[in-house]
């Protein structure tokens, strides 16, 4: 169902402007894998014009009516931006899987991602746990929201806590071994992959076997999803943590990405294009 927009309205547009909306996943409101391809808002390639797509570092933007979403009132704006791609990047597993109240939730890696899927799993209700090799990450997790955290290097830790979680939100954006947090699950439970999308260290069967466990991936969300998931942060009060830059400072701040040095998002302000 296409949002009311009107002349005037606050609007966002996330990580597409496009696809067919005529096949089965853009009929079951997964544009994401439109089968045709969806037209990405930045380096995609526009089906009507042929011309490549710029997304946020553009003045302008064309993007099809039913791609535009509607922004709450109460957030700080600066602060949603990335929910339109961090966001429903961590919010569609989690409600895709149906996490409650009372679940017991881990999120893998605190970045980006991992800040919000923190926000969103407390937000749900879950017993949610911050799943780091950083110990020094513990204290901003639990500012986040998490209930507690669990450094992965620790094996005795490790161990307190196998065959204990309901589901864990891997945000890890690099290769690694997912073998150790495949312990951690319980029976009939499921780790989603979100960060790396490149291929990962050996994963051994039998932790998958032994307990009938699943690896799964998500990527993003359709449109109606996103809208749920902009209206959830309304009721809830969640956006993400970011750090506004001028344009003239974006070099500092790519830099500053590549050494993980940003809490958690930066977002331009394109005002400072004028200066």
């Amino acid at each position: 169902m296409l949002s009311i927009i009107s002349l005037g309205d606050l609007v966002g547009v996330g990580c597409m402007v496009d696809s067919c909306l005529e096949c089965s996943a853009c009929k079951e409101d997964l544009e994401q894998f439109c089968e045709k391809g969806m037209v990405g808002t930045y380096n995609g390639k526009n089906k009507h014009t042929g011309k490549q797509t710029f997304g946020g570092y553009s003045t302008s933007i064309v993007v099809r009516e039913e791609f535009v979403l509607s922004i709450p009132e109460n957030p700080d704006i600066k602060g949603v931006a990335p929910l339109l791609c961090a966001g429903i990047t961590t919010f569609s597993p989690l409600n895709h899987w149906k996490i409650k109240k009372g679940d017991k939730v881990g999120v893998i890696g605190l970045g980006g991602l991992g800040h919000m899927g923190i926000k969103f799993a407390h937000a749900m209700g879950a017993e949610t746990y911050m799943i780091t090799t950083s110990p020094e990450k513990a204290e901003d997790a639990k500012k986040l929201g998490a209930d507690a955290v669990l450094i992965s290097k620790n094996e005795e830790d490790m161990k307190k806590h196998k065959n204990s979680f309901d589901f864990l939100l891997n945000t890890v954006p690099v290769k690694h071994d997912i073998n150790p947090y495949l312990n951690l699950l319980k029976r009939d439970s499921t780790m989603v992959m979100v960060g790396a999308i490149e291929p990962l260290e050996p994963m051994h069967g039998g932790s998958l076997i032994m307990g009938r466990k699943r690896v799964a991936g998500s990527l993003i969300g359709g449109i109606k999803e996103t809208q749920e998931m902009l209206d959830f942060c309304g009721e809830h009060n969640i956006v993400s943590d970011v750090e506004m830059i001028d344009m003239k400072a974006i070099n500092k701040a790519f830099k500053r990405v590549q050494d993980s040095d940003v809490k958690y998002r930066f977002v331009i302000d394109m005002k400072s294009l004028k200066n």
